[in-house]
């Protein structure tokens, strides 16, 4: 996946039909990391929704696309291009209330055992690279390679570093990690090639709660900072079920 660079080039005029095996249809918008392309990706999976195809079973968004599983016993490939096209073509609704979620987030070495490493290749001091971190507003773009590992754009430029040449053993679940110009949100311990930037009491995943993902794709997210005492306190919160990110709803 390349940077998030955006630019016009990178949006695609018309979307692109890719077939992904027999029973998947991927809808490509661009090829970058852009709030204007995941907009026409979300804006597609929702009416794709609201349409309720025969034969469509799921749609997932992606950075640039949508990935549409249907059944071609039901719907084949043309037909379903076809309801695609006019779907993307129609006028989009206004878009409504954004939902912003602040979860708290504990920079203290023993969670965030990059950021030195981080302010090394980035030259800035420790300070500012936590501050710049927690200072970002972060869109929430897919879920993907593990369930509930989200996947977030924002990162600031100056935080913009590679990911690692060789992969560090398995972190914390629940840790946020940056790399390659993106950020992420964990829900399982393995080993990674980004870099550990600190951790958050909140269960992003929880197969026990409805819904089992805490935010939605299209969704905002900040970190607030708390020191360690308060990253106890409110871990030992979540463990027994309760949310403890915040949720505001912005214009």
């Amino acid at each position: 996946m390349s940077g998030p660079n955006v630019s016009e080039e990178a949006a695609y005029a018309e979307p692109r039909f890719l077939n992904s095996g027999e029973t998947a249809l991927v809808v490509e918008f661009g090829r970058s990391v852009d709030p204007a392309i995941s907009d026409r990706v979300l804006a597609l999976d929702a009416a794709l929704v609201a349409r309720a195809l025969p034969g469509v079973r799921e749609s997932v968004p992606t950075y640039r696309s949508l990935m549409i599983h249907y059944d071609p016993l039901v719907i084949d490939r043309a037909a379903l291009v076809a309801e695609v096209a006019a779907i993307a073509h129609a006028p989009r609704p206004a878009a409504g209330p954004v939902t912003r979620w602040i979860l708290p987030c504990c920079y203290d070495p023993e969670y965030g055992e990059d950021v030195g490493e981080v302010a090394r290749m980035t030259g800035l001091s420790e300070e500012r690279v936590v501050s710049l971190h927690a200072g970002a507003v972060f869109r929430v773009y897919m879920y993907g390679f593990a369930p509930g590992f989200c996947y977030l754009g924002g990162l600031p430029p100056e935080l913009s570093v590679s990911r690692r040449t060789r992969p560090r053993p398995p972190h914390p679940p629940n840790t946020t990690l940056i790399g390659g110009g993106l950020a992420i949100v964990t829900t399982f311990s393995m080993p990674t090639g980004w870099w550990l930037m600190g951790r958050t009491p909140e269960r992003m995943f929880s197969p026990q709660r409805d819904p089992a993902f805490l935010v939605a794709v299209g969704d905002e997210l900040k970190f607030e900072p708390v020191d360690r005492p308060t990253f106890l306190a409110l871990d030992a919160r979540a463990a027994s079920g309760e949310i403890v990110a915040r949720r505001e709803v912005t214009p």
